[in-house]
């Protein structure tokens, strides 16, 4: 949430701003936020995850969605859009709208300055409440850096950092894996 809300009422009234204006929001205790557009280096770090998971999930139960897709998180009442989201097995929708993921194994986010924060503070906190939730893993974009949270058995969240591109980010909830050369591949770091 890094834009000023627009003050509405209804859920209603949400989506209908989405549909009119064409652009992506986060609704959370009857308020809208507009999403910041992201650059072309985070579009290109989307596009390599994707592009990557996309290969190994072919053949499983799992399917790689881009940032179009809704994520609704029941416990606390926030829509929101993550960069990247992965379901396994049935998909769980929203029954007022079947655009709106309910089950993510997997999420990812890449930073932004104006998201850095929110994405591993408050947004992460929303997270934590989806009980399907087994990865959450965030990106950044200015250098060679990941941090991959894994749900333990306990409810406690483990974190695992990476520095460097010659390492492998191992997703086991989805059979999957990242290469960081992939995830920064075209990209100029620091």
């Amino acid at each position: 949430m890094s834009a000023e809300s627009i003050p509405f009422k209804t859920f209603a009234d949400y989506l209908a701003i989405e549909k009119q204006t064409g652009i992506k929001h986060e609704y959370y205790q009857g308020k809208v936020y507009a999403m910041t557009g992201a650059s072309a280096r985070h579009n290109l770090i989307v596009s390599n995850i994707i592009a990557s998971l996309h290969q190994q999930l072919r053949k499983s139960t799992c399917r790689v969605f881009p940032s179009d897709l809704r994520l609704q998180i029941s416990q606390t009442g926030l829509y929101t859009y993550p960069d990247i989201s992965i379901a396994c097995g049935v998909f769980e929708f929203g029954s007022e709208r079947p655009d709106t993921l309910l089950n993510p194994t997997c999420l990812i986010e890449v930073l932004s300055p104006s998201t850095e924060n929110y994405d591993r503070g408050m947004k992460f906190e929303h997270y934590r409440t989806i009980s399907s939730l087994q990865i959450y893993l965030v990106i950044a974009q200015d250098r060679c850096h990941c941090e991959l949270y894994l749900r333990q058995n306990d409810h406690r969240w483990l974190l695992i950092e990476f520095w460097s591109l010659e390492q492998t980010i191992q997703l086991e909830a989805i059979n999957a894996h990242l290469k960081l050369s992939d995830v920064y591949e075209y990209i100029e770091l620091a």
